[in-house]
Order: structure tokens, then C-alpha cells, then sequence
């Protein structure tokens, strides 16, 4: 099934480009961009819904939103887009944008502070998992029409529920949910008042370079120019995604030509490239996090001594070494580092004696069955099977439960996981964005549903975590700010059901007339838009 998802991929590439064979081609055309990457986690492209990592790769490149990052300029934090200037009043808890001229969606229609407002309020409205990072600005579906108003077509004015610092604010309008839709291309599709969900899921209706042209669950995303598009044109026109899991598989068609970018090569894949002088590879350093956390309702795995020993029983030098090698590198804290108060500390390293200890002191002294839930991609599927081998050192008996991302992530969303492997990244530049999920539950409730937060998911009651969280948000003072996050971190390492283990350091491999590829640092997805080759 793999190999024939890759064969289909491939061919639709090859008819795409007006070949008839596959094995003829030599090179993608000029005007086109053809990537391989692992879009098995693509849900939906709703803004207001899509919260994994490749449905953001397409959301940046085909929404627009008030305020983004400039691609080819990341550290200077955001900037204008689709608002030109903002004001914020003297109590810190109003902040009135002026809409930008110029920007058209592809539909035809002009952007307006209207479709902002719709945007916005919508995304509150059908509260779906990203919905907290608006959400926690007080906004709620029974308050949205008076906190969320378009005064006229450009002007859009916030009132939140109280002072942010505006840089915390703006930074969570950078997120995915940020992206502005058409409002009237949108409703023409409502379905059972729905606000067009069931429709944007498998289309776009936004004011971005792109717009989708065509989805194969699994298979490829195909985006074409926004023919209404405000910007300098891309030299890009047409942008092809195709899902190949294997490494082997990307090398391969990226040395015959077939495609442009690898995104998903092991380190020997990696070496390999690096000797061809067709190609090369460019490193990142983005702000992803290899994790593993424990189910709080899982009784064994809700005694902290237990889960000491699990971190200690892990081998995160040995994994880093090998084959992670170049792709990864040890870290252990919830903030990526290049984040305001992002800490080096590693607390923990592999010792099986302390491990044994640990877990000797515990209520568990046996151990017991354990599941970890991990998703079918090759350097997850390593990682599970190393901490398989040595938690079984432990007596434990580890299995894995093997699954694509969509359905790992369902399995993780209904708190159905033992332990539960896989990688989180920032929403927006602000260390709120992990602190509020690593760190924050203020309601444990199943009823509580709060999909969007890590803690709720592996059922972690923190009401005075959350509390310290709470307070962090709030400091307008950088440096005192910075330094609850550290204390926070610091706590959180000793105390949490998560095992923190490595950041990862993104290796894309590419044809060496590839320019201007930047996946997204540590605070964005990739943009095509400035690409060229």
C-alpha cells in the first residue's frame, strides 16, 4: 500500500507536468515546486479547526492574516499585513486595527474588516481544539458580537477581557486560527449552520499567495497561484506536497529530479545527499519538541515515582547519537530554546540504576503493561522502539500501538493513550504557547474537552501550575517574566507527566538551484511564496 501511495503521487506529478512516463523526467519544471513530506496528519484546512504541523505549512501559504512573519526575516518578530497599524487604548484592553488596501481573496472579493470579524468570531464560535489560543483572551461564543467588531469595512476593533501584553496578543494572531476567510465565498457553503467547517475542510477560501486546487487524503495537496493574489507574484505557480513516508523512497526521487525538496530524510539519507553536488542541505533549528507523556487516569502511570523512572530509563544521548543524528538535539524543558526564557537544564539522563530505584520506591515496583501510542513515521517508530527496549529493562512490558497521525492523535485528544510519543510545536512566538499547554489545566473534566492543551489531554489536575501559568502572561516586566518561565520550567521537569526529549533541527535536502526555502525557524511553517530555483 506505501509504495503504490508513492507510485500514485509520483504519476500525478508526471501527468501534472505533461510527462508520460515518470521515469523521464529529469527535472521539475521552472515554474513549479514538488516536495516530499509526510501529510498524513492533514485533518482539515479550516483556520479555524487545522492544528497539526503540515495542514499549517498549507494554511501559511494560503491565508493571510492581520499581522505574520515576514519568511525571509524572521527575528524581527511580526508585521503588518492584512491590518496596517493598530492602536491600543490607555487601559491596555482594546486594540483597534486599520485594514491594509490591496489584499483580494482568490474568489474575487476584496478583504475587509468584515471578513475579520466573521474570521475571528467564527473560529470562537465553533470552538474547535486551536480555538483556546483566542479563546483565552476572554472571548466566548455569547460575547464574540460585542468583543469582536468590524466598526466599518476598515476597521476592526478587540476588547479583551483584560491588560495582555500587545506583543503576547499579536503574537497569537500569527497562529493558524489567525487566517482571515472569505466571509461571503464561506457561507455560500454553510451546511446545518456549520459556518462552512464541513466545506473548508477539503477547501480554501482565503487571500494568500495560494489556494488549493486539489486534496488526496494521504497522498498529495496540489496549490495553485491565487490568481487574485495582492502580493509580488511567486516564481512559483504551482506548489505539489506529496506524502512519501520512506526516506529511501525521497532520496531516491529527489536524485532523479522528480522532485525538488525532501523534508523527511533519515541522518544516512542526509550524508548521502550531502556528497551529491546536484544538491544540498539547508539546517534549521525549529521550535518542534520530541515528547512522551503519561495518561494521569492510567493508575500505575499517575504515580510520579513511576514516571521518574521512565525519564530515566531513557536513552537520550544514545538515540541522539545515532539515528537521530543532525536532526535533533537533546533538550529537555517545554520551551524550545530561542524562546524568551528557554532553559539548557537536562535534569535527566539515561541511568537504568536510578531508573530502578525509582521505580522500587514507587507502587509499582513490578511495573505493569504499558502501550505507547506513536505515529507510522520512522524516526517516531525509532524512538518508541528505544524506549521500548529500555523500559523493558525495567520490567515493564512495552507495546507499541502503531497508527497514522490523524489516528494517534484522535487516540491522544480522547485521553485513550498509556503513553503517548510524538512532537509539538509553537502556535505563535510567545512562550505562553507552550507554557498554556504544557502547563495549564484549569479544568480536568472529561466534560472540560479542552482538546488544545496537553495537560488536559494526559488528565492533569494543576490548578496551581495553571495559576503560575496565569501569572506569566500577565508580567509587562521582559526580564521578570522571563525568569517564571524558568522557575516554571524547572518545576515542570520534576513534577509533570511529560518526559521532554529533544528539539528538533530540521534537515531539508533540495536541488542546489532551490533558493530562499525556510521552513519556518522556530516560530512558523514553511513559505513558498519565496521560493525560487
Amino acid at each position: 500500500m506505501k509504495q503504490s501511495r508513492s507510485l500514485r503521487a509520483a504519476a500525478l506529478v508526471a501527468a501534472l507536468m505533461g510527462s508520460a512516463a515518470l521515469p523521464a523526467m529529469a527535472e521539475t519544471p521552472p515554474n513549479m515546486l514538488v516536495i516530499a513530506n509526510r501529510i498524513d496528519d492533514i485533518k482539515t484546512f479550516d483556520p479555524a479547526e487545522s492544528f497539526e504541523f503540515a495542514g499549517a505549512d498549507v494554511s501559511r501559504n494560503v491565508y493571510e492574516k492581520l499581522v505574520n512573519f515576514d519568511p525571509l526575516d524572521l527575528e524581527a518578530g511580526f508585521q503588518p499585513q492584512l491590518a496596517e497599524s493598530w492602536e491600543v487604548s490607555e487601559d491596555g484592553k482594546t486594540i483597534t486595527f486599520t485594514m491594509a488596501e490591496g489584499h483580494t481573496f482568490a474568489s474575487g472579493n476584496p478583504v475587509t474588516a468584515k471578513d475579520a470579524e466573521f474570521s475571528l468570531r467564527r473560529a470562537v464560535e465553533l470552538n474547535k481544539t486551536p480555538s483556546f489560543i483566542l479563546t483565552q483572551f476572554g472571548f466566548t461564543p455569547e460575547n464574540v458580537e460585542e468583543t469582536i467588531v468590524a466598526e466599518d469595512d476598515k476597521t476592526l476593533v478587540l476588547k479583551l477581557d483584560k491588560q495582555y501584553a500587545v506583543s503576547f496578543v499579536l503574537n497569537c494572531l500569527t497562529a493558524t486560527i489567525g487566517g482571515i476567510v472569505d466571509m461571503e465565498t464561506v457561507m455560500e457553503h454553510e451546511e446545518d449552520g456549520d459556518m462552512g467547517n464541513a466545506w473548508l475542510r477539503t477547501n480554501t477560501a482565503g487571500s494568500g499567495p495560494y489556494k488549493v486546487s486539489d486534496w488526496k487524503p494521504n497522498e498529495s495537496v496540489l496549490m495553485d497561484l491565487n490568481p487574485n493574489y495582492g502580493g509580488e507574484e511567486p516564481a512559483m505557480q504551482r506548489v505539489i506536497v506529496q506524502h512519501i513516508q520512506e526516506s529511501a523512497t525521497q532520496r531516491l526521487q529527489l536524485e532523479r529530479g522528480d522532485i525538488d525538496v525532501a523534508r523527511n530524510l533519515s541522518p544516512e539519507d542526509v550524508a548521502a545527499v550531502q556528497e551529491n553536488d546536484d544538491l544540498k542541505v539547508v539546517d534549521e533549528l525549529r521550535g518542534r519538541l520530541m515528547y512522551f507523556s503519561a495518561n494521569q487516569k492510567n493508575e500505575m502511570l499517575a504515580d510520579p515515582k513511576v514516571v521518574e523512572a521512565l525519564k530515566w530509563a531513557a536513552d537520550y544521548e544514545g538515540m541522539a547519537g545515532s539515528f537521530l543524528n543532525g536532526q535533533y538535539t537533546v533538550h529537555q524543558a517545554f520551551l524550545p530554546l530561542t524562546f524568551l526564557g528557554a532553559i539548557e537544564d537536562k535534569p535527566f539522563g539515561y541511568d537504568m540504576e536510578k531508573a530502578k530505584a525509582a521505580l522500587a520506591d514507587s507502587e509499582y515496583p513490578d511495573c505493569g503493561p504499558i502501550e505507547i501510542s506513536v505515529r507510522e513515521a520512522q524516526e517516531r517508530l525509532d524512538i518508541a522502539q528505544s524506549l521500548q527496549n529500555t523500559w523493558n529493562q525495567l520490567g515493564c512490558e512495552v507495546e507499541l500501538i502503531v497508527g497514522t497521525g490523524a489516528q494517534t492523535l484522535d487516540r491522544y485528544r480522547a485521553r485513550e493513550h498509556d503513553i503517548y510519543l510524538g512532537a509539538w510545536g509553537p502556535d505563535y512566538p510567545d512562550p505562553n504557547t507552550n507554557a498554556g499547554t504544557f502547563a495549564y489545566n484549569p479544568d480536568n473534566s472529561d466534560e472540560a474537552g479542552a482538546t488544545g492543551l496537553l495537560a488536559w489531554r494526559n488528565a492533569w489536575d494543576i490548578p496551581e501550575m495553571s495559576e503560575e501559568t496565569l501569572a506569566a502572561v500577565v508580567e509587562n516586566d521582559t526580564e521578570a517574566r522571563a525568569e517564571m518561565y524558568r522557575e516554571l520550567q524547572k518545576e515542570h521537569q520534576q513534577v509533570s507527566p511529560f518526559g521532554v526529549m529533544f528539539q528538533k533541527i530540521e534537515q531539508n535536502a533540495m536541488g542546489s538551484s532551490v533558493e530562499n526555502f525556510v521552513a519556518g525557524g522556530a516560530t512558523t511553517a514553511v513559505s513558498y511564496w519565496v521560493i525560487t530555483k
